[in-house]
Order: structure tokens, then sequence, then C-alpha cells
């Protein structure tokens, strides 16, 4: 019997962390971790290092210092690293695991995003690999196994809409912190959440399928699919779309992030065929979650605009939490960040200050908006 494979774990203490546990304590003889991180809750982090038999200073809490993050993931004994760190923090991570040539589950997306040319160079100069957890990127890591890259005619990514699909701008103007944190069909983070909430989050995604497939904007299509059934769909150039369908379950994605191109043994998601009566796909409202199309547009621009996109997008969103902007002020105040300049980006020295300027310019108008 093979050995198992290494894994450590960062973000382990948030919704991605703690069923990527379930999954690795589910299959023992796998997976072993060998390191676990998380942001600031050490008690949590404690109790999954005493049930998984990490040592003490294995198990680490980051707090604001990223480079904890990026020590570990650069262990010589780790096989994959999973990074499911919220936000930008997660960057150093992700470049340390593609440096020191390991498999990067990665389900932060933020960083791929904010450091695309970045972490591409890391990517080649150390060999590592990108294996998504993101299930929309999953399902398309999944379908694109059918043809080969240049039969590739459209990426289709699936968004369920949000607690708020259906609803004209005029009638998201008083919406509530706590009406956005109501996703109808999955369970995560409130920074994710609210992300869902505006449709910024698929936008994030729209340039995360672009850096990891290498597919231009022109051809990446969002469709609403309420049912949250149909995770990703590839349409080749014959026509055929293959799709990857399941029911909304995270661990089916992580587990095969963890052993790509393996797949478990044991059914997560699994469809009951003979009660699922219908799936729906409609277009995105772009007048009422203008985050999606400002997400295009970033993408498009390239340079450091996604930084730009995934910095101010993450202080907004701190700010409608804490009831400083109403959820119409997210994407006014990245629109407002986006139109002030962007920049390039070369190495990760432009990638921070990219962020920093983008982050001190959001903050900038969030304070402006309350002083009116």
């Amino acid at each position: 019997m093979s050995a198992p494979t290494n894994v450590v774990l960062l973000g382990s203490t948030g919704s991605v962390g703690t069923q990527a546990i379930e999954v690795i304590r589910d299959h023992p003889d796998d997976y072993r971790v060998v390191a676990l991180a998380a942001g600031r809750n050490g008690e949590a982090l404690a109790a999954q290092a005493a049930v998984l038999g990490v040592p003490e200073d294995r198990a680490r809490l980051a707090g604001d210092q990223p480079d904890v993050l990026a020590d570990l993931a650069a262990l010589p004994e780790a096989d994959v690293v999973l990074n499911a760190v919220v936000g930008f923090a997660g960057l150093p991570a992700t470049l340390a695991a593609l440096t020191h040539g390991k498999r990067l589950a990665l389900a932060n997306k933020e960083s791929l995003i904010a450091g695309g040319p970045v972490v591409a160079k890391a990517r080649a100069a150390g060999g590592g690999e990108i294996v998504p957890v993101d299930s929309e990127h999953s399902a398309i890591y999944q379908a694109l196994r059918s043809g080969q890259p240049g039969e590739v005619a459209k990426i289709v990514l699936t968004a369920s809409g949000g607690p708020f699909r259906g609803k004209r701008r005029a009638e998201l103007a008083a919406v509530t912190v706590a009406d956005a944190l109501k996703h109808p069909t999955w369970s995560m983070g409130p920074k994710i959440t609210v992300d869902s909430s505006t449709l910024i989050n698929k936008g994030l995604e729209v340039i995360e399928a672009h850096e990891l497939f290498g597919v231009d904007f022109d051809r990446i299509q969002v469709v609403v699919h309420p049912q949250s059934v149909v995770h990703g769909m590839v349409e080749f150039t014959d026509g055929a779309t293959i799709a990857q369908l399941s029911m909304p379950d995270m661990r089916l994605p992580i587990g095969l992030a963890l052993g790509a191109p393996q797949r478990l043994d044991q059914a997560f998601g699994a469809i009951d065929w003979t009660t699922l009566r219908s799936l729906t796909f409609e277009l995105p409202d772009l007048e009422a979650f203008p985050g999606l199309e400002l997400a295009y547009a970033a993408g498009r621009a390239g340079g450091g605009a996604p930084a730009v996109l995934s910095g101010a997008n993450e202080v907004a969103v701190e700010a409608f939490l804490a009831g400083r902007i109403p959820w119409l002020g997210i994407a006014e105040t990245v629109d407002e960040v986006l139109q002030a300049g962007t920049g390039n980006v070369e190495d990760v020295s432009d990638v921070l200050e990219t962020d920093r300027v983008a982050r001190l310019r959001a903050r900038t108008s969030i304070d402006n908006r309350a002083a009116a």
C-alpha cells in the first residue's frame, strides 16, 4: 500500500477547511494532514490539531502574518497545499506552493486574480500544479477532460443568483446584511456569501477561469442557474456541451482537488433523478448586479486591474458588513476605485503596492460617503 498524501491545510477553521477535514478523516489511508493554519480562531485550530495529530509547531495562527502561511506551504514533506484562506492574504501561500513544485488545491481565488501574472511565473518556474476547489472551476476542470484545448469553443460558469435573484435595482437599495447572508443553496463564510449576493464573486470566477484555463473573456459566459446542480459547462467546436452535475456539496470538488485526476470512492452530492424536477437557466441582470460587468472589464484591462478589483471589493464588503455602506455601495465603491487607474504588475511588490493603493482609495471613498 502506498504512503498517504501529505496535506498542508491553510484556512482550516473556515467552511472549506472544515469540510476538507471531513474528507481527509474519512480517508485516513489516503491523506495525512502535516500542518494547519487559521486566521485567529486559536481554540478551533488547537482542537483540529489534536484530532488530526498535528504537532503544535505545525498548527499556526497566521493573523496578520501571511508569511506564516507561505512557510507552511513550502514544507518539504508537503505533497498538496489546500489554500482555503479568505482574501488577498492567501497570495504568499499560493506563490510558495507553486514555487516549490507542490500541488495547489486552490480555494483562494483572490490570490490568483490579484496576482495572475506573478502566479503564472511561479507556476512555470517551480513546476507546481493548480487544481481548483471552487465548484464551478472544478466542473470546468472535469469537463475539459472530454476534449483538446484547441477544441474548446466556450466555457460557461453558472451562478445561483444569490439571495436577491429576480430583484430589480430599486428593490436592492434597502437590503440588510442579514438579507445578503441568506444564500439559497450554499453554506459559506460571510465575505464569499456577500460576494455571491452582488455577483462580484462570479466576476472574480470569470477572471479565475481565464487564468486557470487560458480561455479569453469573450469565450467565458455566465448564466444564472438557481438550482445549483449544473456547476459548469464546456462547449466544444463541434457543438457538444459537456456539463458537470451534482447536488451542492463542496466535499466533492475538495476530494477531487486532493487526489486528481483520481476520484474518491465516496459519493458527495449524488443526484436522485427521481426527485429532480427541472433545471432552469437565465441571463444575469447587469443593471441590478453591475459587479459582474466590472469584473469582466477589469479582466479585459489586465495588468493591475484585477488586483484593484479584488482589493477594493474586500474593503467594500468589510464596510457593508460593518454597516458603513449600503449593499449597492459595494459595486459603486469598486467602480470608483477602478476608474481612478490600475497600472501594471510585474512582480510581487507590484501586486502588493497595487492592492495597498486600491484599499486606501476604497477606504477614502467609503469615508467620503459617510461624511456626505
